[in-house]
């Protein structure tokens, strides 16, 4: 090789550096996007830009750059003022930019100006995709069709612990004479681990369904680009999905995030949930007392209804015994003559039954048996009643109807029948 034909890498660096600066003389408009920002203690503002393609989001280009301290405050001034938000990864920005080379660190470009309504559009247009992809998914309404309690008081909050909203909510519910339950999920509310923070804290709710009434996410006022986070797809699926009621408290005034737009309910600020809970309870402590009062009242007129029935029905006992009196002494008159009928219908029997048994023991009597012309004849005190009884010669004394005499019994054989 000819060494005579070899150049230095300085004189290399220069000759690049000279046809870029040639090539790109005036500014250019170079869109791309955030991937690293830095303000270092000099004021400078350093940043990585990068060009994503494919679904993936592999970079396919990427270059330094800076803006000078001398133009940082005017340039991110604008740019705050514009778009309600910092500078930050993950925002897309139309640049105007100077190409520059130096031989020592290499290519990069110079920002002077960013079109903030680049930016504005590029969120504009995420926004619209998340949405659109939600409502082709079917999952658009599902969080606002799942009923809300009618009693909110056992809450999952998913904050930060350390943010000023989370506190001001909790200061907020202090305040209510109500006894709320809240339990606190915490998670990263901004920057790039957002929004898979507030998803595994949804997650760990939802592990405990059964322990709460409704989900809180909450979060005090930022820029654009740090609520950018709740306009991601699977943020919004989460939330849109959840099996509990949502309420959020995201903190801006300025624009609705779809997150916004899948929960169940959507405040403003984390102090306007809290409020939102205690009036919800207020409204149910005065419909319960109402519905004290209807029982009240309603107990009142069931009593009045009952005592006026008893008294009726008092009315009619007093009335009652006397006609039942009334009653019982005719059926009793009514018995008595039956008896007495009864009664004087047996003792004529009885006294027939007693004449009948009177003429017939006087049709059997003795005397009058006498008077038929018979005789009782006695010896020795008893009457006789068969010959055998008798001994030839023996006294006996012979009762007729009208008197009694003596006689002597002959001899056996007289008197023996079978000999007459």
């Amino acid at each position: 090789m000819n060494e005579s034909r070899h150049i230095t890498l300085s004189e290399l660096q220069r000759r690049v550096k000279a046809a870029l600066e040639g090539q790109f003389a005036l500014p250019l408009w170079v869109s791309a996007e955030i991937s690293d920002l830095k303000v270092n203690y000099s004021g400078h503002c350093y940043l990585e830009l990068v060009e994503k393609g494919g679904e993936n989001g592999v970079p396919t280009a990427q270059a330094r750059a800076v803006i000078w301290r001398s133009q940082y405050p005017r340039v991110t001034a604008y740019f705050e003022a514009e778009t309600g938000q910092r500078l930050a990864p993950g925002l897309k920005i139309l640049a105007k930019v100077l190409v520059t080379y130096h031989e020592l660190y290499g290519f990069s470009l110079q920002i002077t100006e960013i079109d903030p309504s680049f930016t504005l559009g590029d969120l504009e247009r995420q926004r619209q995709q998340t949405i659109a992809q939600l409502q082709q998914d079917g999952v658009w309404e599902m969080n606002r069709e799942v009923a809300m309690p009618v009693v909110v008081q056992r809450v999952a909050i998913v904050s930060s612990a350390n943010a000023a909203g989370y506190q001001d909510f909790c200061k907020e519910l202090a305040k209510s004479p109500y006894r709320f339950e809240t339990h606190l999920f915490d998670a990263f509310m901004q920057g790039e681990a957002a929004e898979q923070s507030i998803i595994d804290a949804l997650c760990r709710v939802a592990d405990r369904l059964e322990e709460f009434d409704a989900v809180v996410i909450i979060r005090g006022g930022g820029s654009r680009s740090d609520l950018n986070c709740f306009n991601a797809y699977r943020l919004c699926s989460y939330v849109a999905q959840f099996p509990l009621p949502v309420i959020t408290g995201i903190g801006h005034d300025k624009d609705t995030s779809v997150a916004d737009m899948v929960a169940h309910t959507a405040l403003k600020t984390p102090t306007a949930v809290a409020g939102w809970l205690v009036e919800r309870m207020s409204g149910i402590e005065g419909w319960l007392d109402n519905a004290a009062l209807q029982l009240h009242d309603g107990v009142l007129r069931l009593t009045r209804a009952q005592q006026l029935r008893l008294e009726e029905m008092a009315g009619d006992l007093r009335h009652l015994p006397a006609g039942l009196i009334r009653q019982r002494r005719l059926e009793l008159e009514g018995r008595s003559e039956a008896f007495r009928q009864a009664v004087g219908a047996f003792i004529r029997q009885e006294q027939q039954r007693i004449v009948t048994s009177a003429e017939l023991i006087e049709s059997r009597s003795p005397r009058r048996i006498l008077r038929m012309g018979f005789a009782v004849v006695r010896g020795q005190g008893r009457a006789v009643r068969s010959i055998a009884e008798v001994t030839a010669g023996q006294r006996m004394e012979v009762e007729v109807a009208d008197g009694r005499f003596t006689v002597e019994a002959l001899a056996e054989s007289e008197a023996d029948p079978d000999k007459e």
